[in-house]
């Protein structure tokens, strides 16, 4: 079997309704994400307009077919904490564990050291007991990428009848020196 074509571009908002068909089932069918109600593709469209005024939103093509997407965002308003983003990803069922989240964070990671982003931050999701609506399957992967465990809150989501925990995990990027700076995506 060969490996799969696989190519990062930067998201249009064009690609909203493809993003949207990836998230959808996300939304509806797991606790990967708390959002309880799937956004309409103009809402989607606005959040990859608005994200992408700052920070890099990523699209990969498996042979030509939109496959997953990731993107940064900011971790907290407040101006000190501009060097650390939050980041997230989702790929299309049926294509994880090929290869494409991995080439998305690479390509994600570099935009973000290239913009002089010092810490990626990832919010997880996380079963106290694995069920048909989340593992720990993020967290694995996040751990596989050079992520480390900095904290985790108890039963702080409620999705499908149910508590979950959320866990912050964090991948220092940047050597965090005295006078860092951050280019704006924006800006570049």
């Amino acid at each position: 079997m060969s490996e799969p074509n696989i190519q990062i571009r930067e998201a249009v908002p064009g690609d909203a309704a493809a993003l949207l068909a990836i998230y959808e089932p996300y939304v509806r069918e797991t606790a990967i994400t708390f959002e309880y109600e799937v956004p309409s593709v103009e809402e989607f469209r606005a959040r990859i307009e608005k994200t992408k005024k700052k920070y890099p939103y990523l699209v990969a093509l498996c042979d030509g077919e939109v496959a997953g997407y990731a993107y940064a965002g900011a971790f907290k308003e407040r101006a000190a904490y501009d060097f650390a983003v939050e980041t997230s990803i989702y790929v299309r069922k049926g294509l994880r564990r090929s290869g494409i989240g991995g080439r998305l964070y690479a390509a994600l990671e570099k935009e973000l050291r290239e913009m002089g982003i010092q810490n990626m931050e990832a919010c997880i999701g996380v079963p106290e007991v694995e069920d048909e609506y989340l593992t720990r399957d993020s967290v694995h992967f996040h751990e596989h990428l050079g992520f480390r465990m900095v904290g985790e809150f108890y039963k702080c989501g409620f999705k499908f009848g149910r508590w979950y925990n959320m866990a912050w995990m964090e991948k220092h990027i940047g050597e965090h020196g005295a006078q860092p700076k951050v280019t704006w995506k924006g800006e570049m």
